[in-house]
């Protein structure tokens, strides 16, 4: 092997795959884990363990796979992440963990989530989960939400010795992880099992509740000594412009909460979306990439990405990106929608864009795009996905005394997840609006250490 560059990700054909929700990528076998957990030099100073939000220590589990004891490098990963088979198949690691590895300077950085996620899978096949003798303090926490961020604080809480409560809107637990991401990137077993592995430490899910609707955070306060918000960020975002009210435009999260927790793309589904045929998906990122391909899969003949940017500039992952192309999913880069048209029955019939044109970079670093006068044209379509992001949900911070939250809703914090109201933390897209798992399950540790300190120094009944 080229011990310079990664041992490459087997995967689904892509003319077979984009006909199905199957899982894409494959997973490492035995032999090409051990094969790349060696291209790892070990360095002293660890650089990679500074691009991990959890600060899993990535050389320890991976001198433990090279020497094929991969239960070793399970335990080593599961001391700081809550869901390793989760953060193996989603995180961006090539911006994170593995844009720090010293291998990558002469050649390819060694493939951390790859290793994350076949070791995570080959303990869950080889591991029966059994409930977890621990002591418990007498002290409980309850949980609102059940997304990464949540998980994670409810994990690291439970092992404290708290009783821990997960208060969940939907009818399954698992936030985003179950409603936003779809069966080809993440299959729902995998989450399922998470959630499993956390209820044997003792944590309890509550489905069906809508904190702010059918509890309050005061009625919550009677029972818990403690609340963490991780209620993310599920308030789409529009364009503002003409016919986003037509029949067969969706937000790109309703689009994908009906296909991924309604099963949409069944024959008989209860709950529907229309099956264009010519889709355009707005926006660049993960979420985007996540609605074309479900687009596609769902049986488009043809699914836009339109984007305002330039290629290069795409915020989504570059795995996500190669496999939406290997599948035929068009990019038309530097263009912006000015409005959709309808037909006669206000069903969607073409969407009008601008040219763009890059100047300056603005406060995200990237160059900001401008329209280029008179370059409007038609797109011709019968669907369109917006995509361009997602706000906190207001219930929780509108039905709750003395949660301060900022100018975009986000509940403001500080730096460990403490909030202006005695006894309530918060972490992950509630916070900073719509972000990575990695980034909420950081957030999430942080808050499970505040909670803590706060619970052992504190008379924190108000």
């Amino acid at each position: 092997m080229d011990i310079l560059k990664k041992n490459p990700m087997p995967c689904l054909d892509p003319l077979v795959r984009s006909k199905n929700f199957e899982e894409v990528n494959l997973g490492y076998d035995e032999e090409t884990a051990i094969a790349e957990a060696k291209r790892c030099l070990h360095c002293k100073h660890r650089p990679c363990m500074n691009g991990c939000p959890v600060n899993i220590s990535i050389p320890d589990f991976i001198k433990y796979v090279a020497e094929g004891e991969f239960e070793k490098a399970y335990e080593i990963i599961s001391q700081k992440s809550a869901l390793p088979a989760v953060c193996g198949r989603v995180c961006p690691q090539e911006k994170q963990c593995e844009s720090k590895c010293v291998r990558g300077i002469k050649g390819e950085s060694v493939s951390i989530g790859r290793l994350e996620r076949f070791v995570a899978d080959y303990h869950n096949a080889n591991d029966a989960l059994k409930p977890v003798e621990r002591k418990t303090n007498g002290k409980s926490v309850a949980i609102i939400g059940s997304g990464p961020s949540s998980l994670t604080c409810a994990g690291d809480l439970a092992k404290y010795g708290y009783s821990v409560t997960v208060y969940e809107a939907l009818h399954i637990a698992g936030g985003v992880l179950v409603y936003g991401i779809p069966e080809f990137r993440l299959p729902k077993a995998i989450v399922a099992r998470e959630i499993e592995g956390l209820k044997a430490l003792g944590v309890v899910f509550k489905t069906n509740v809508v904190v702010g609707k059918s509890i309050s955070i005061d009625d919550i306060f009677t029972k818990y000594d403690a609340v963490f918000i991780g209620s993310g960020a599920g308030l789409p975002r529009f364009m503002g412009i003409e016919g986003e009210n037509l029949k067969g435009v969706y937000s790109a999260n309703e689009f994908l909460t009906r296909i991924n927790l309604m099963k949409a793309y069944e024959s008989d589904s209860r709950t529907p979306v229309k099956r264009g045929n010519r889709v355009a998906v707005v926006g660049g990122g993960n979420v985007a990439m996540d609605a074309a391909r479900s687009a596609l899969r769902l049986g488009a003949q043809k699914v836009y990405v339109i984007y305002r940017r330039s290629f290069e500039e795409i915020p989504a992952r570059a795995e996500e990106v190669e496999h939406a192309r290997e599948e035929g999913i068009e990019f038309k880069t530097l263009q912006n929608p000015t409005r959709i048209i309808g037909d006669e029955k206000r069903s969607v019939r073409a969407i009008e864009c601008v040219d763009m044109e890059l100047g300056e970079p603005d406060e995200s670093g990237r160059r900001r795009p401008f329209a280029v006068e008179g370059s409007e044209h038609l797109i011709d379509v019968d669907c369109v996905i917006i995509a361009i992001g997602t706000s906190p949900n207001p219930l929780i911070r509108a039905t709750t005394a003395g949660l301060d939250v900022n100018e975009r809703g986000g509940i403001i914090t500080d730096d460990n997840g403490k909030t202006s109201r005695k006894g309530v933390f918060a972490g992950g897209d509630a916070v900073t609006g719509a972000a990575t798992v990695i980034k909420a399950m950081g957030a999430g540790k942080k808050a499970a250490l505040a909670i803590d300190e706060y619970l052992k120094n504190t008379d924190c009944k108000e």
